[in-house]
């Protein structure tokens, strides 16, 4: 079911210093911000080659991410996204093992324009769990 580690998202509180600090400290390349309102949140890649850092801030009064930022003000890891080929049979055979997604369960639209879901962190060893279909 699962395919590559497609990025690990860290929650940060300044995502313009967030991304001078992996541009000039670790002269990473870093893509433009993009904000999803769908989510909630801002996000900008570092790109690695063979995976991804995602930084994500809060976008917006409801954005989960805020949430997230008032437990862990200096920011933290918030996610991994694993690639599946069928977001709806990764989705299917998760609920039959008793796994929660999160939300209404129907894939939205992620970053990258692909399908995306969420898995409950307390079904993935307290970490929440993305899958984009590829």
């Amino acid at each position: 079911m699962l395919d590559r580690l497609n990025h690990v998202a860290l929650a940060v509180p300044d995502l313009a210093a967030a991304a001078a600090r992996y541009r000039e400290t670790l002269g990473a390349t870093v893509s433009a911000p993009q904000p999803l309102p769908e989510h909630g949140v801002t996000v900008v890649f570092v790109d690695l080659g063979n995976s991804k850092v995602e930084l994500l801030e809060p976008l917006g009064e409801g954005s989960p991410i805020a949430a997230f930022l008032a437990k862990n003000p200096r920011g933290g890891m918030h996610h991994v996204c694993y690639e599946v080929s069928d977001i709806r049979a990764a989705r299917d055979r998760l609920l039959a093992s008793g796994a929660r997604v999160l939300g209404d369960g129907e894939p939205k639209i992620g970053a990258h324009g692909r399908p995306v879901l969420f898995v409950h962190p307390g079904d993935m060893f307290g970490t929440l769990t993305e899958l984009e279909e590829v």
